[in-house]
């Protein structure tokens, strides 16, 4: 349900100032509060960037998040500058090497090392950053500021294929460009040198995306068995192991959440389990989808073949999560009773409407079939989960057609 300050301002602007991405940052923080609170104290929460990389987004979740996961080198620099001081975690495939050496010289405290070449690029420009390294000009200050580098190695464990039913993305389990198999990870360990700047801290798994509780509590306790097993076999002496994120997130049905108590439960029960050993999950989706709302208004309204079309401001080259995740974005109608034009007013009436953008292709479409009470040219749309990969995964330059207003509201 669409809160009063966004419904507020979602009619307060004009038809110029739409399509608008609204955001509610005092439910973000009251919500992000409440996450936190149903967590064991003992364990990490980063926030995943890549789900809404918004400063005022970023900023409200800083109270109540550990650190921030962030996958490319214009996420460690964009983050680095909203959050200062923040602890960050450097995850992602292909990091390159001015990405690595930014990275170091910004005090980036984890890396996430996802192959051994990559492992050998990190190496190769930490030595060259140490501050009693062979000259470098920059300086790598690591986790500890003594010129140590912390790395988790990111494994990609097989699953059967029920330890990943239900997921929504299964990101490992499987043949995958993602992370690193078990007998490769047994091969990094030679690399770690007491002399090299390198320390292997513990093991990063990300394996799906889409599952609920339980099943959330389940992989995590895999991942943190074949963490311990492989510290005790080899001496490692790992303290940490991250998770990750990908807790579900339904939007069929857009008022249930996450079940976080459940989840907290489960993971203070695995940290008995594994004392000494900190447990870090990173979440993104699953903590801002909900602040957020696209609102737009109804430009056309019309029938074909037997079938409503509502034609909005915008389209899926602003907010392409419908189109990726193919669903039907959940909506709320906003009436607005004015209509000033001379002719009959199009409007669509107890029947399903398929919502549509201004794109030139049959698949800007934001919602399908869904039945309606009414809806007329002139009214507003509010697509609600919309804080999370809606409008930084977007096309945003397709034909060219106007950016969305951003507004923040923090009341």
């Amino acid at each position: 349900m669409i809160t009063t300050p966004v419904e507020t301002l979602a009619m307060a602007l004009t038809g110029d100032d739409l399509p608008a991405y609204v955001y509610d940052l005092a439910a973000l923080r009251t919500y992000a509060q409440a996450v936190r609170a149903a967590l064991p104290p003992g364990l990490e929460l980063y926030y995943a960037a890549k789900a809404n990389p918004a400063p005022p987004v970023l900023q409200a979740l800083a109270p109540h998040v550990t650190g921030y996961e962030v996958a490319s080198g214009g996420e460690v620099e964009h983050v680095r500058a909203a959050v200062p001081g923040m602890p960050l975690a450097f995850g992602g495939p292909g990091k390159t090497e001015g990405e690595l050496r930014r990275a170091l010289a910004l005090g980036v405290e984890r890396f996430h090392v996802e192959s051994e070449q990559e492992l050998r690029l990190l190496a190769e420009a930490a030595e060259n950053a140490r501050p009693s390294g062979t000259g470098g000009t920059e300086t790598a200050k690591g986790a500890s500021g003594t010129g140590e580098v912390a790395v988790l190695l990111r494994v990609n464990l097989p699953l059967d294929g029920g330890a990943l039913g239900g997921a929504a993305l299964a990101m490992g389990g499987r043949p995958s460009p993602f992370g690193l198999d078990p007998e490769a990870v047994e091969r990094c360990l030679p690399l770690f040198t007491r002399e090299g700047p390198l320390r292997l801290r513990g093991i990063h798994a990300h394996l799906a995306s889409g599952l609920d509780a339980p099943a959330q509590v389940a992989m995590a306790a895999r991942i943190a068995d074949w963490t311990r097993k492989l510290s005790e076999r080899h001496g490692l002496g790992l303290t940490e192991v991250n998770v990750g994120g990908g807790m579900g997130v339904d939007y069929a049905h857009p008022d249930r959440r996450f079940d976080w108590a459940a989840y907290g439960a489960g993971m203070a029960d695995l940290a008995l389990r594994h004392p000494g050993l900190t447990l870090r999950i990173e979440p993104g989706r699953a903590l801002t989808v909900h602040c957020g709302w696209y609102v737009t208004e109804v430009l056309d309204l019309k029938h074909s073949g037997g079938e409503a079309f509502a034609v909005l401001r915008g389209g899926t080259h602003h907010l392409r999560t419908p189109a990726t995740k193919q669903h039907d974005q959940p909506f709320q109608v906003l009436p607005v009773d004015t209509w000033t034009r001379p002719w009959a007013r199009p409007a669509a009436r107890e029947e399903p409407v398929t919502l549509v953008g201004q794109l030139c292709t049959p698949k800007d479409v934001l919602a399908r079939r869904v039945p309606v009470t009414e809806l007329r040219a002139g009214d507003r749309v509010a697509f609600a989960m919309a804080g999370a990969y809606a409008w930084n995964i977007s096309h945003h330059d397709f034909l060219m057609h106007p950016q969305p207003g951003f507004h923040y509201l923090d009341e």
